[in-house]
């Protein structure tokens, strides 16, 4: 049996993978570990969800794209990094790493180069980020979540295996959320969901519209850590969270149609569901454009609508809506044709083939 190190982080979606791959390595008898920031989401979510996996901290800084003096800064964080990570790799002694990206991963996928442990990284966006980018001179491999971001990538290195989408996904309980809700089943469901950090302007358009979009739905709004209205709490068929975790599923399991970032762990989800979707991708302003990206391929593809969020109006927002309910039909049918390429099990044997074959 081997011994796997993960590493990933920054945001829910350098992790989630990890979190899939982490008990199906323990199920098959291996050891795994851990290595990410001090401060990061996903120590957060490791030492929560996996809380008898170890976690070993590193230095790790924020690779930019553009010039700025806190580059210089980070370029020493990174290095500190570097040794970081190998002293706990020369300690745990690995067999294999298996990277998400992020930041936090380019340290410790030189690092493991450097005391040559095989290393496969994963890339979940349409086109990979920077730290991918990086850490590609350093891998074996690239494992790709859309089959078009091979063609960015070298052929030797890329393998695209799909979206690995959490199996409890499937199980939803639609009582338990109908229960949470306190909605019916005689009435469509309209699930809001702003992204980890919410949305001011969608939460906004969205309270603005309310009665609007409660003649044609019960809305189900995920509104950000912090942006709750308690002036709406007792509006009939409106029910807001911060944020969900394990009563997602359930909460899914009554969604008609969907209002989301393009995170791709998120739209992927949705696609397993065959939840019809309205992405608002995070704009240019806020992240590199890969969530833009993910929503025009999805949107190509059929499975749903997207509107800029710099063009978002409550007009755009209540046509786009007409439209999906529209041609309902032909959006779920094109969801029908997604088949998913790898389960976790499947994922973590290449994985292991490639790494150590």
């Amino acid at each position: 049996m081997a011994k796997i190190a993960f590493t990933g982080g920054g945001t829910v979606g350098h992790v989630s993978v990890n979190l899939s791959l982490i008990p199906t390595a323990i199920e098959q008898g291996h050891q795994a570990f851990y290595i990410g920031s001090k401060q990061g989401i996903e120590r957060e979510m490791i030492e929560s969800q996996l809380p008898n996996i170890t976690y070993h901290t590193i230095s790790s800084g924020k690779l930019r794209r553009y010039l700025s003096f806190e580059n210089i800064k980070d370029v020493f964080k990174v290095l500190k990094g570097i040794l970081d990570a190998r002293k706990v790799l020369k300690k745990e002694r690995p067999d294999a790493l298996f990277s998400k990206g992020g930041f936090v991963s380019v340290p410790v996928v030189i690092a493991a180069k450097s005391l040559k442990i095989p290393t496969i990284i994963h890339e979940s966006d349409l086109t990979p980020g920077l730290a991918n980018k990086i850490s590609l001179k350093f891998a074996k491999k690239i494992y790709t979540t859309f089959e078009d971001t091979v063609k960015y990538l070298p052929k030797d290195k890329a393998d695209f295996v799909g979206a690995t989408v959490r199996q409890d996904l499937l199980h939803g309980d639609k009582g338990r959320g109908y229960q949470l809700t306190e909605f019916t089943d005689k009435k469509p469901v309209l699930l809001v969901m702003g992204g980890s950090l919410g949305s001011k302007k969608l939460n906004d358009i969205i309270r603005q519209n309310l009665d609007l979009l409660l003649e044609k739905y019960q809305v189900i709004h995920l509104t950000g850590k912090g942006l709750l209205d308690s002036s709406l709490n007792d509006v009939k068929g409106y029910k807001q969270f911060e944020f969900v975790k394990d009563d997602l599923t359930d909460l899914l399991a009554i969604t008609h149609t969907v209002i989301s970032r393009a995170g791709s762990n998120a739209i992927y989800e949705f696609l397993t569901l065959n939840i019809p979707m309205l992405l608002i991708p995070l704009g240019l302003d806020q992240s590199r454009g890969d969530q833009i990206d993910n929503a025009k391929n999805f949107e190509a593809k059929g499975y749903g609508r997207m509107i800029a969020e710099d063009q978002l109006t409550e007009h755009r927002l209540i046509d786009e809506l007409q439209d999906i309910e529209a041609h309902r039909s032909t959006i779920i049918d094109a969801m029908h044709d997604y088949k998913e390429s790898y389960t976790k099990e499947d994922l973590f044997n290449k994985f292991i083939t490639d790494a150590l074959g």
